[in-house]
């Protein structure tokens, strides 16, 4: 069984001004096109299915025209859960139509998906809070499902019926798939885990996360969740959150985060982007492809001594959307800004950094402004404050960051 995981769609999304739903229709075409190429069986989206609670009605109709293609009518199932962008009503309002049409939307931690059976064959044979078996056409071997989409830490608790204040919530989630894995995961299945929550593997350096994402880890957030909590009969964990495509840990089995089809920040600038295939069979490790995807913009950020250099070095990168740091001995004047932009229309921003000079040297006097604003922050606080700024104050910054 062949089974396709995408995520962080961030449909709706924008770069500053610049909308990038043409790159999003295209993104999605190619997907849907190597899930065909692949024969892919199932197609998993782990979260951030939109940009924002309200998408726009643009990326909504975009959504669900794709899915529509993906499930083949109801021969090939989708299951999609809801990220901390989404809007988990909004995610699960489709679900009684959606479901004609093989896909299935987990908006909750504890939703119940309804039993179901298509005329293609398709079925969902089992359901409680967090966790679904189900069946694609033409195949007998079920394929046992524990999910947990987004929710911050109250929430998440409440959902999984537990009120206990002290109890840590990774502890919580350790015993509620233990539970579960126990109850439905034999090795006559195919087991997997579906999750948007922060994992990371016990002991190791947290990865980052994307510049302008909404941080899952803060105040009032979820806490981090150690891959020692994922049951040892789960034979592969499809996650989202993180933009770029990485392997958390090979045990108890690879964890995975796919990353984002398309690059949404500048700090994502030169990433290579993913689909993950996973060939599974009952009983045995899978066997995974990393699919690299080629549609999209480039994102890139380019350093110009001078406006000869940058015009040339524009007119070399067409098609490529950009962050341009323009170095000058004085503000760029109205001119140079209107034969940059109409030298490229992908310009996203322009960057001056100005330069005095003297006889003896030449000294930089402005703020450095290719720093992302995080780092432009602690240069800040480090200034003020003669000391950088601890990791409560980090965090405080990155939920207001996530609030813009």
């Amino acid at each position: 069984m062949k089974i396709l995981h995408t995520s962080d769609w961030h449909l709706g999304k924008k770069l500053g001004d610049y909308h990038r739903l043409p790159e999003q229709k295209e993104i999605l075409e190619e997907i849907t096109t190597i899930a065909d190429k692949e024969k892919a069986d199932l197609v998993i989206i782990s979260g951030d299915l939109f940009d924002t609670f309200n998408p726009p009605a643009e990326a909504v109709e975009l959504f669900y025209k794709n899915l529509k293609k993906l499930s083949l009518n109801g021969k090939r199932p989708v299951i999609a859960i809801a990220g901390n962008h989404d809007s988990p009503e909004r995610i699960e309002l489709a679900d009684p139509l959606a479901r004609e049409c093989g896909i299935i939307f987990i908006g909750f931690p504890n939703t119940i998906v309804p039993l179901l059976k298509l005329e293609t064959g398709m079925k969902i044979a089992n359901s409680e809070e967090g966790f679904v078996e189900l069946y694609i056409p033409d195949s007998e071997i079920p394929v046992r499902i524990l999910h947990t989409a987004y929710a911050n830490e109250f929430r998440l608790k409440a959902f999984l019926g537990n009120d206990d204040s002290e109890a840590e919530m990774r502890e919580i989630l350790r015993e509620k798939w233990k539970l579960l894995s126990e109850k439905y995961c034999d090795q006559k299945g195919i087991n997997l885990l579906i999750s948007h929550l922060f994992f990371v593997k016990e002991g190791e350096v947290l990865p980052e996360e994307p510049e302008d994402e909404k941080p899952i880890v803060h105040v009032g957030g979820a806490q981090v969740i150690f891959t020692s909590a994922i049951p040892g009969n789960i034979q592969y964990t499809a996650l989202g959150h993180l933009h770029r495509k990485q392997f958390v840990d090979k045990t108890p089995c690879p964890v995975c985060y796919s990353g984002s089809p398309l690059a949404y920040s500048f700090s994502e600038a030169n990433q290579k982007k993913y689909v993950i295939c996973v060939d599974a069979e009952p009983g045995k490790a899978v066997k995974i492809k990393e699919i690299e995807l080629q549609t999209g913009k480039k994102l890139l950020r380019y350093r110009a001594e001078n406006i000869e250099n940058a015009l040339e070095w524009l007119c070399n990168n067409e098609k490529s959307l950009v962050e341009l740091t323009l170095v000058s001995d004085t503000y760029i004047s109205a001119q140079d800004r209107r034969q940059l932009y109409n030298c490229h229309k992908g310009i996203i921003s322009i960057v001056p950094e100005i330069i005095r000079k003297d006889n003896a040297e030449s000294e930089k006097i402005s703020i450095d402004l290719t720093k992302n604003i995080t780092e432009l922050f602690v240069d800040y606080f480090k200034h003020e404050k003669g000391q950088e700024p601890n990791e409560k104050i980090m965090k405080l910054f990155k939920e207001v960051l996530s609030e813009k």
